[in-house]
Order: structure tokens, then sequence, then C-alpha cells
């Protein structure tokens, strides 16, 4: 990866890119009442190897990509990010089985693909400008796969403790924080915040 400077700003990427990552966890970690290693598993090595294969997908598809996507790669992942949160509001307010807590699994399926597309097309701009510069892609992409899959482990447990706290409303919860991440996305694109 270079000089130690070079280390920094790969950590400093890699922990910025893992924070949507980071909070969809959370959110689902309010909606598994006991997340079992499987979920952790899941979540963290999807959302890990995304964010993985990301930057080295921009990385090699160069400008031709970038100039395709830019302008509505925001919109893409607040879409995403909203199919899947307004489902669960949705789904929050239906009646729930009879023993069961009725609240749908997000490591699973294609919400589990979905969550993770959405929250790992930022990467590929980081991948695009890797190579743009002239830098050597595979570790620090190594990086930032490991450094969110980590997140996404610490954000799991930490919606786990909270979900306990808040009770039966947490899909409903869980639902606008993906939403939320979603506008997130599309104000810091415009420049917002």
């Amino acid at each position: 990866m270079g000089t130690g400077a070079d280390i920094i700003t790969i950590l400093g990427i890699a922990v910025g890119l893992a924070m949507d990552a980071f909070s969809v966890c959370l959110a689902a970690g309010l909606v598994i009442s006991e997340p079992t290693r499987r979920h952790y598993f899941r979540l963290s090595f999807h959302f890990g190897l995304f964010q993985f294969m990301m930057p080295v997908i921009g990385y090699f598809a160069g400008s031709f990509v970038e100039t395709l996507i830019r302008n509505y790669d925001h919109w893409v992942a607040l879409a995403l990010l909203a199919i899947i949160g307004g489902k669960m509001v949705w789904e929050s307010f239906g009646e729930k089985e009879e023993g069961s807590d009725g609240l749908k699994d997000p490591s699973k399926g294609w919400s589990l693909v979905v969550l993770s597309v959405a929250t790992s097309i930022d990467a590929l701009a980081v991948g695009l400008s890797m190579g743009v510069m002239g830098k050597p892609i595979l570790a620090p992409a190594l990086v930032i796969g490991v450094v969110c899959a980590g997140f996404s482990i610490l954000g799991l447990r930490l919606g786990r403790h909270a979900g306990a706290l808040l009770g039966k409303r947490v899909e409903r919860l869980g639902g606008l924080i993906l939403i939320a991440i979603g506008i997130k996305i599309v104000l810091e694109h415009a420049g917002l915040i």
C-alpha cells in the first residue's frame, strides 16, 4: 500500500465507506431479535465482499462506467434503500403471526443483495479514482472490505442491544433508518451535508 500516509488515507476511506453498511446493520440488529452467528456472517461477509469488489470493478471499468453512473448513482442507492425500508415500514403495520415476531430477516435473499449493492455504490468511485491516479487497487480494496465487515458486525451487535430496549416498533424504526441513509447519500452528493 505504500507509505504511512497512504495507509492512513486508505483506512480513512475504508471507515467512511463502511458507515452506510454500519447503519444498515444497526437497523438489521433492531429487526433481528436474536442474531445468530449466521446473521453476523451473512451481513459482514456480503457487505465486506461488495465493498471489496466495487473498488476493483471501478478501477478496471474506468471512466466509461463512471460517466454512466456518476449522475444517478446516489438516486439508485436511495431507491434501493427506500424500497427495502418502505417494505419494512409497511410490514410493521401488518398483523404478526401468533408466536412469531413476524419480522423479515434482512440478512437473507434479495434483501441482502440489494442492501449490499446500495451500501457499496460509492466504492466504485473510489476504485475509479485510484485507477486514474495509477495507484494499486487490490490491497486497498481488501482493507476496505475487511473494515466494512468489522463495522457490519459492530452495527448488528449495537442494533441488537438497542432493539431489546425498543420493543415491538423496531421494524418500523429499522425501515426509517434505511430510508434516512438513502436520503443522506443524495444530500451528500448534492453537497448539502
